[in-house]
């Protein structure tokens, strides 16, 4: 019985393989080209996290965290290589405003909320699931709502991280007072989250149960 499993366990690990290249292989298009990073007057607004958190959905917290982690490395780069007004809450390499030298601050600010980002939704299909709703729908609604969730994520993290630990900076960059910076990103968390929680909460669904049906019909086909 257990060398019986052996050939469906190999080609599931295959699977996932596959899919872990093809999701970090779209991060890297995304990453250096204008898809996935958006030069924005007072920010860089991004889509990288939409990949990031469909392999969470499909591949679990550990395949998932290793593409937020390379999120994260994609946004040091850009942040490093071609600095904008808030690149120094991404790379301790870019200067704070008025100083010399970055914050290693930056590091956590780029790396925790997109790492988590490949964590969250993965957590939120599996509590999801146990809805005491039809299995289909309660994948459907575990999609949408991990998707928008991952998303959130990732904008209320970042801009709650970046108060929290550059708000003064944050402060000088935008030219506001440091007393105003809560109400600045409070606004641009919801300017720019619920769109992006709206946008991420109608494409999981479709492509995580797409790529599901995709992956059990090869099943099908090879046990056959």
């Amino acid at each position: 019985m257990t060398n019986a499993n052996l050939p469906t366990k190999r080609t599931a690990g295959i699977q996932e393989m596959v899919l872990t290249a093809l999701f970090a292989a779209l991060l890297l298009l995304m990453g250096f080209t204008p898809l996935g990073l958006i030069d924005l007057p007072f920010m860089r607004a991004t889509t990288l996290h939409i990949p990031v958190l469909l392999a969470s959905i499909l591949l679990g917290p550990k395949r998932g965290a290793f593409l937020g982690g390379m999120f994260g490395a994609i946004s040091l780069w850009k942040g490093t290589m071609a600095p904008n007004l808030v690149s120094f809450a991404f790379s301790p390499f870019v200067p704070l405003p008025g100083e010399s030298h970055g914050s290693p601050w930056a590091l956590v600010i780029c790396f925790v909320p997109r790492i988590l980002v490949g964590v969250v939704p993965w957590f939120v299909v599996k509590l999801l699931e146990r809805l005491p709703i039809n299995r289909g729908a309660a994948k459907t609604v575990g999609y949408a709502f991990a998707g928008a969730i991952g998303s959130a994520v990732n904008t209320v993290l970042v801009m709650g991280l970046i108060g929290l630990l550059l708000g003064d900076a944050y402060a000088a960059a935008q030219g506001i007072a440091q007393s105003a910076v809560t109400g600045f990103i409070l606004t641009t968390v919801f300017a720019n989250g619920i769109p992006e929680a709206i946008a991420a909460a109608v494409i999981a669904p479709p492509v995580c149960l797409g790529l599901n049906k995709a992956v059990s019909s090869i099943q099908i086909k090879k046990g056959s």
